[in-house]
């Protein structure tokens, strides 16, 4: 790769600046998408807003960490989606329970990449499992994704809202299609810029809402904050197993833009990263957001700009930490239709599809038939349990309905035991 700017180079103060943007376009979006979606169930404007400041804080923060102290990479932190899948999936909880569960696992994260005991989890992560891992993420969303984009919203029924996110998603595909460089990284900035416009002119109605009145410019978010431990067995569970994919994700996205630089002492990295990755999750816990993840796309952004200088993301962290003080500007960034915001998680979770279809067949032994079948059932199963109604879940014991009434976590359990049990001293 032909790079203007390698790993340590500093650019110019403007040029630092301006690539700085450009990685704050493509970071933006999905911590307003999973921070709309968290903060929405908040129950008021406020605490909404307070939820938005608090996530993009973390964000910042972990950013500005990794990129001084981590992996010391350029790679895009955001919101981890797989963690929104527990979050969901575990309502019937406490917010202060979840929020102490987030921040326990931070640290046992934490404590698994500074001691080494990682390295003897991740052989438990067989590629046909990351497979799993990686599907199981985008099915087991879909019926957050069906309630976003079919809910009816002022003069547009739910008809026309499914109508609508069809030829919506067409159009981001077709962007996907015919799009370069730069464009392309920042689809889904435009998709939202554009769609959210667009629906405006459908449903003028919808503005309505849009009510700043007692919303100040400035404002401090340090509150509401986990200042009490609350244990949930059921809940632990769940999240481990949650976070252990998220750490399988996270060294996935520092191998991959490790490899693309061939930056040196990868596995120091990889082990400082993992680690700020425990530690932001467990800031996240103790400000009662959700938690960050090392995403994958940055290497379609370094070879768009031809700049793989890591100081070039330190803007982007400053902007997204100002942003944070500012909740009326958030509102504003935030004000997006729920078609939109499901149209768009739509969009990212064919990307997941994507990567788990590509680590499937990478790594497909033979029998091919028998190899699949052992990732279809815990696909099937994990996407049964999603779709329970919530009757059903509510009737499983209160300490299992964590585990339980959870897709994902399902679907991993079920994968684990083909895989290293049943399937144990088989090819298949």
């Amino acid at each position: 790769m032909n790079l203007k700017y390698d790993l340590e180079d500093h650019p110019p103060l403007k040029e630092n600046l301006l690539y700085g943007l450009q990685w704050l376009a493509v970071t933006i979006p999905a911590v307003i998408v999973l921070g709309k979606i968290l903060g929405g169930m908040q129950g008021t404007v406020e605490a909404e807003l307070l939820y938005m400041q608090k996530l993009f804080a973390v964000m910042s923060v972990s950013l500005l960490l990794q990129i001084w102290w981590g992996h010391r990479l350029p790679l895009v932190i955001g919101p981890a989606t797989i963690l929104l899948i527990g979050i969901l999936a575990s309502q019937s909880s406490s917010p202060s329970a979840i929020d102490s569960t987030i921040l326990i696992c931070g640290v046992i994260l934490t404590f698994l990449a500074v001691s080494g005991l990682f390295a003897y989890l991740r052989r438990l992560f067989t590629p046909r499992v990351v497979a799993v891992i990686l599907l199981l993420v985008a099915f087991t969303m879909l019926p957050t994704i069906l309630q976003l984009i079919s809910s009816s919203s002022g003069n547009i029924s739910s008809a026309k809202h499914l109508g609508f996110a069809f030829i919506f998603i067409l159009l981001m595909f077709t962007g996907q299609r015919w799009l370069t460089g730069l464009w392309k990284s920042t689809l889904i900035l435009w998709a939202i810029i554009i769609g959210s416009i667009i629906y405006f002119f459908i449903n003028p109605t919808w503005t309505h809402e849009l009510n700043t009145v007692g919303i100040p410019v400035l404002g401090s978010f340090f509150s509401q904050l986990t200042t009490s431990i609350i244990i949930e067995p059921g809940l632990m569970i769940a999240f481990l197993l949650c976070f252990l994919g998220l750490s399988i994700n996270d060294l996935g996205s520092i191998q991959a833009v490790g490899s693309v630089l061939q930056a040196d002492d990868m596995p120091k990295r990889i082990t400082r990263g993992i680690t700020l990755t425990g530690l932001g999750n467990t800031l996240a816990g103790f400000m009662g957001v959700i938690g960050p993840v090392n995403f994958s796309f940055s290497p379609g952004v370094i070879a768009s700009t031809g700049c793989a200088a890591r100081s070039t993301l330190i803007p982007t962290a400053v902007a997204m930490l100002i942003l944070a003080f500012l909740p009326k500007t958030l509102f504003y960034l935030s004000f997006i239709p729920e078609v939109i915001i499901g149209c768009v998680l739509l969009f990212i979770m064919c990307t997941q599809v994507a990567a788990g279809l590509t680590t499937a067949f990478a790594a497909m032994e033979q029998p091919y038939f028998d190899y699949a079948l052992l990732i279809g059932l815990p696909i099937l199963t994990g996407i049964m349990v999603a779709f329970l109604p919530a009757e059903i879940i509510s009737s499983f014991p209160s300490n299992l309905r964590p585990i339980l009434g959870n897709g994902f976590v399902i679907g991993i359990l079920v994968s684990m035991l083909l895989e290293h049990v049943i399937f144990r001293n088989s090819k298949a």
